[in-house]
């Protein structure tokens, strides 16, 4: 398989995985998340949809680059660490919108949020064992998680 369809494939997936995730939540923010205390660089709301749209195209491509080089060595992206280190950190993301906005658990939000932030580093690192672009591209997602747990930490510390 090409390397453009690869990354078509990879980029839908994150994005409509991540779309429906944020579909989910829609209703909780616009009820039980405004009546929450935010700290002052809570970012407004119309924010977080480019930004995390953006994030997971940038998730896909650096998915889908891993993918190519591994399968030029007949390695399944599945079956390898980087892949399922992978497969781990977004299903911590999706899972964090569930625990903090469906079920409005901030404190196990954010120690959810931690052990993502860290499954994010062990991919990073592990794709940088295989294709460094595709590592360079998950450090705009380390940074956005980092910044979303010192809010996530505000809020609850707020509430």
């Amino acid at each position: 398989m090409k390397l453009g369809i690869k990354i078509a494939i990879a980029v839908i997936c994150c994005l409509v995985l991540g779309g429906l995730s944020g579909i989910a939540t829609v209703s909780e923010i616009k009820d039980w998340y405004l009546n929450l205390n935010k700290p002052s660089f809570n970012p407004p709301n119309w924010l977080f949809g480019p930004a995390w749209s953006t994030l997971y195209t940038l998730m896909g491509i650096s998915f889908a680059l891993v993918w190519n080089d591994l399968s030029k060595n007949n390695i399944s992206i599945f079956k390898h660490k980087a892949g399922v280190f992978f497969g781990i950190q977004f299903v911590l993301n999706l899972l964090w919108s569930t625990l903090f906005f469906s079920l409005h658990q901030i404190g196990l939000a954010l120690v959810e949020m931690l052990v993502l932030l860290g499954f994010i580093v062990f991919t990073t690192i592990e794709f940088s064992k295989i294709n460094r672009f595709a590592s360079a591209l998950l450090i705009p997602y380390i940074l956005w998680v980092s910044f979303a747990t010192v809010l996530t930490a505000s809020i609850l510390y707020l509430n």
